[in-house]
């Protein structure tokens, strides 16, 4: 049993190591042919006493050689460039897939949409982070802004959207699915200081990636469109109905990461959303982006000319206009996830016609 577990440990072993050394030389291949080429000119030059003869026409001919071959080199090494910048878009896209996965367009009745732009170039994911999700106990919906942007911060994604989704579903009160988020980052926040700075000992001074902190808007879709939310620091989000204005949201609370949650985590009731209303939840960067002139993006103006759109709609329409107010060229991560309320409002049902409510008796006082 045991000489047979190694045998097969061994094969497996043998067979990783030639795909390993088949995709190396498929790696290498588009260089074969320029440098076989190259080593013939070499040949050539050195080896043949008529590449060595003096004369105009034969060094043209060596310099067209030696010319070609510099070129075929470049050609070759630039498509295997573009060929692994490919294979790293891919990976990039296929983690987008499953970290910043796109929200179901329905969801318990209400509609959704969500976009994202990074600040980093050529980086697809960054420091915000939303999600939308159908749970036992009503839709539940995050979103937040790590501290930074781009792919230093995706560490501290990675770590609360894992927690939500989990969370969403065992937690029956939104405070619990909250301190559940909080403890998520401060296990990162710690794991990460002590892969940083393994020297460290216990009673040692904490390291500044301790510091880091999430904003967080964490909200409940009832029923009857009422909303509980609770707020981390995080913009207020947009409601678009008969007007377009700030949702309430109640007294905030600290940024996860910067201070303890306190002991009562009541979340805030006051809000509806009726059928018919949209509800925009974004992040800071759309706020704060700002064109060559250091004009701010007027997000609640470009909101109100989307309003009454689809929710795919508003995030298009809005990702455009901020991509032409600052030119392409953003200075944070931005983040929007649309919710539009599509429940149908059901009317007091009339009593049936042959059904009658008693009358009362006649009164036998005087």
């Amino acid at each position: 049993m045991i000489r047979t577990s190694r045998t097969s440990r061994t094969r497996r072993g043998r067979g990783r190591a030639r795909t390993a050394l088949g995709s190396r030389l498929r790696g290498t291949a588009p260089l074969a042919l320029p440098v076989g080429w190259g080593a013939v000119a070499v040949a050539w030059k050195f080896g043949c006493p008529l590449a060595r003869q003096p004369g105009l026409p034969m060094r043209i001919a060596t310099s067209i050689v030696f010319l070609t071959v510099g070129t075929g080199l470049v050609l070759g090494v630039r498509r295997q460039l573009r060929r692994e910048l490919a294979r790293v878009r891919a990976v990039a896209e296929a983690t987008q897939q499953v970290l910043l996965r796109p929200p179901p367009a329905r969801l318990d009745g209400l509609a959704l949409a969500a976009g994202q732009l990074s600040a980093t170039r050529d980086a697809t994911v960054g420091g915000d982070l939303y999600e939308a999700v159908a749970t036992p106990y009503r839709v539940r919906i995050v979103i937040g802004d790590v501290r930074g942007h781009g792919l230093a911060a995706l560490g501290a994604v990675v770590a609360v959207l894992g927690s939500f989704r989990e969370a969403a579903h065992d937690e029956a009160e939104l405070g619990g699915v909250l301190r559940r988020l909080e403890r998520a980052l401060q296990r990162h926040l710690r794991e990460r200081a002590r892969d940083e700075h393994p020297a460290r000992g216990r009673g040692a001074p904490e390291h500044p990636v301790a510091e880091e902190f999430v904003t967080l808007l964490l909200l409940e879709v009832r029923p009857d469109g009422r909303l509980a939310v609770l707020d981390c620091g995080h913009p207020a989000p947009y409601r678009l109905g008969p007007r377009t204005e700030r949702l309430p949201v109640g007294e905030p609370l600290p940024p996860l990461g910067v201070l303890p949650l306190p002991a009562a985590l009541v979340p805030y009731t006051g809000a509806r959303l009726l059928p018919g209303e949209t509800l925009v939840l974004h992040t800071d960067g759309a706020e704060e982006a700002r064109d060559h002139r250091g004009r701010f993006f007027g997000l609640e103006a470009a909101l109100a000319r989307a309003a009454g759109g689809s929710p795919e709609g508003v995030v298009r329409q809005v990702r455009d206009e901020l991509l032409r107010h600052t030119g392409g060229r953003l200075d944070d991560d931005v983040a929007l996830l649309v919710v539009r309320n599509d429940r149908v409002r059901v009317p007091a049902q009339p009593a049936e016609p042959g059904l009658r409510r008693p009358r009362p008796a006649p009164s036998t006082h005087c």
